[in-house]
């Protein structure tokens, strides 16, 4: 709720935005910030995105996440809450190990957030929810929430562990979907074998108090930062999905082609009455990958069509500076074949592509 002005001119005010423990720095930095999930994050540095997004498929950059949430979920009935609150099963895992998953709405399926869960220990889970959905993730499965508490950098690249292992080798070391506590200049940090670039890396929760000087250290020793942009197109050539985008309110995770996060096999969890339906008779769309000609790029809700007939919408679209063209991720009609010849329009301009396999750029 938006508090009154304080001359008594009747106007309102905006909410203030989080601001990161890194905030500072950022601004050091250079970077351009921009409301992002209720926070003030950094959009790009001086460099620019095409830069940052090229340095991490080549060397490695570090992202501050801390917009991020986390929560805290502990006690001898953790992993049973979470078990029922979410699709996928933590019986594949165990403590030290980190599991994508995804809260369903009960009604419909749909996918209210997809999640990283990260065990550290018996009994004691880290629940990382997307930005805005924290408050949603954490009435489903209780638990405290930490996200002020802590400060999350996200080193990613085929450098990342060889860069970061000159300043932080504890945190090097963790493996790919890994979890451990790692101590840096006598500071305990959780730190998870996990990022969102399709790269190789580590995003770790540190202290906030302690977030400035292992920031200063990592990128001291050639790490590249890096902002939200290319955090964006990095996660489309991934062929990721981003909340509100690709998942969200009436996408299930069979329409977006993660069926492999549904764990049929446990007994029971929140909106699988309603999956299981969707199963049964077929999804009406399902997400699929365009490529398309020259450096324009295709956007969000342009319609795909095939010999002039919609055919789906874009979700997520942009240009790739790795493949130097357009790329864009579609809900189409199911059934539309790899190489099948596509346009977009783009505010009544038919952009030329074709159907294509995910994701876009594989990392080496």
């Amino acid at each position: 709720m938006s508090a009154p002005d304080d001359t008594g001119s009747g106007a309102t005010h905006e909410p203030a935005h989080e601001r990161s423990p890194l905030d500072a720095v950022h601004r050091r930095l250079g970077a351009r910030m921009v409301p992002f999930g209720g926070w003030e994050m950094p959009l790009s540095y001086e460099a620019g995105t095409l830069d940052e997004h090229l340095a991490c498929r080549r060397d490695a950059v570090v992202f501050d996440v801390s917009h991020l949430g986390s929560v805290r979920v502990e006690g001898d009935d953790a992993d049973e809450r979470l078990q029922w609150a979410f699709t996928n099963d933590l019986r594949k895992i165990a403590p030290g190990r980190a599991q994508y998953t995804h809260l369903l709405d009960e009604v419909d399926g749909s996918v209210l957030d997809d999640i990283i869960v990260w065990w550290i220990e018996p009994g004691v889970f880290d629940v990382m929810p997307n930005a805005s959905n924290t408050d949603r993730v954490r009435a489903a499965i209780g638990g405290t929430e930490t996200t002020h508490d802590r400060a999350v950098l996200a080193v990613q690249g085929p450098r990342a562990a060889e860069r970061l292992t000159e300043v932080f080798p504890e945190a090097a070391a963790v493996g790919r979907f890994r979890v451990a506590r790692c101590t840096w200049e006598g500071v305990t940090c959780t730190v998870a074998g996990t990022g969102y670039t399709g790269e190789r890396g580590v995003e770790i929760a540190v202290p906030a108090e302690h977030a400035a000087d292992l920031w200063n250290a990592i990128t001291a020793a050639g790490v590249v930062p890096a902002g939200l942009g290319a955090r964006d197109t990095l996660r489309l050539e991934a062929a990721l999905p981003l909340h509100g985008h690709e998942l969200g309110p009436g996408i299930t995770p069979l329409q977006a082609g993660l069926g492999w996060v549904v764990a049929w096999g446990k007994d029971e969890f929140r909106g699988r009455d309603a999956l299981a339906a969707e199963r049964a008779r077929g999804v009406a769309r399902l997400l699929a990958g365009v490529a398309t000609e020259g450096r324009r790029p295709p956007r969000a809700d342009c319609a795909v069509l095939v010999d002039g007939q919609p055919i789906g919408t874009v979700t997520s679209g942009n240009f790739s500076p790795v493949l130097e063209h357009g790329i864009a991720l579609a809900f189409l009609t199911p059934g539309i074949e790899v190489g099948t010849s596509v346009t977009v329009d783009v505010r009544g301009s038919a952009l030329p592509g074709r159907m294509v396999g995910l994701p876009f750029v594989t990392a080496t």
